[in-house]
């Protein structure tokens, strides 16, 4: 599992599993040398790319470097700064989109039925959420439930960029900025979403979207979503983004359904169910 690190003053993720540096939060790193630092450790780690989340206004040195953008959080720093999601391969082939086809038809069926729901038309009936049935509820999760939150986990995800399988790794994330909502069909979880904070930039990223297989088709993702948001205005929340898998169309739908817009695309970019793949960044101003 790739592991947090401070480096050099800044926030990384990096390890074997995704192949890759993610530079999470500046903090106290020197702009104009980190780039060199990061692609010092890539290269003595073997790793084929650097993935990096900053604020706008300290881009242009990681773009000298040979970054590209390749998404945006529109007011991603209080709703007031852009976020620039940047990348730089040190291997060409994992530069090039693997299921390019694919991702593309995703991306355009999600925009086409989040337009036809605005047009009003025949969409729009098939796109309203039922209520949920008199047995199945809503509910924070708590530290109680964390075994049974990552069993679910382990049954969705055969690989995840978190340690999400792990129930001490949620308990600590519960504690300290992570807030976890599930579904429960009578006394079973079947499905669970998180809200992972930034309570200094006042933005948050909706994920770890999990629904097991049974009770796939029934809408929960959209009511988990629908639930994470109303929490966070006393949060003092202002951006909502995702990073959804860009090859499967149906967390994609739900955010642009949702009333979230597309904002870039990260190319070869995290391991998840057991490879390396494209991610579609989606946000929304709360």
């Amino acid at each position: 599992m790739d592991s947090i690190t401070t480096y050099h003053g800044a926030t990384i993720q990096h390890g074997e599993h995704s192949q890759r540096i993610y530079l999470m939060k500046l903090g106290k790193a020197d702009i104009h040398t980190l780039p060199g630092d990061l692609l010092q450790l890539a290269r003595d780690k073997g790793y084929s790319k650097i993935f990096c989340k900053l604020p706008a206004g300290q881009a242009m040195q990681m773009l000298s470097a040979g970054y590209k953008r390749e998404a945006l959080i529109p007011g991603y720093y209080r709703g007031e700064e852009d976020a620039w999601l940047l990348g730089l391969f040190l291997d060409e082939k994992r530069a090039q989109e693997s299921h390019p086809v694919e991702v593309e038809a995703s991306l355009e069926l999600a925009q086409q039925r989040a337009l036809n729901l605005a047009l009003g038309k025949a969409e729009l009936k098939r796109a309203m959420i039922a209520p949920l049935a008199a047995d199945i509820r809503l509910t924070a999760c708590t530290p109680e439930v964390c075994v049974e939150m990552a069993a679910v986990y382990k049954e969705v995800f055969a690989s995840y960029p978190f340690p999400i399988h792990d129930p001490a790794y949620l308990r600590d994330t519960m504690a300290s900025h992570i807030f976890y909502m599930g579904v429960r069909h009578e006394d079973r979880l079947i499905a669970l979403a998180s809200a992972e904070m930034d309570l200094d930039a006042r933005a948050v990223e909706m994920t770890d979207f999990a629904t097991l297989p049974d009770w796939r088709g029934s809408s929960l993702a959209r009511h988990l979503l629908h639930a994470l948001e109303a929490a966070m205005p006393e949060r003092g929340i202002k951006t909502a983004y995702t990073i959804a898998r860009a090859v499967s169309p149906g967390m994609n739908i739900t955010f642009a359904q949702e009333g979230y817009s597309y904002t870039g695309r990260l190319v070869s970019n995290t391991q998840i169910s057991g490879g390396i793949e494209s991610m579609n960044v989606w946000v929304k101003r709360l």
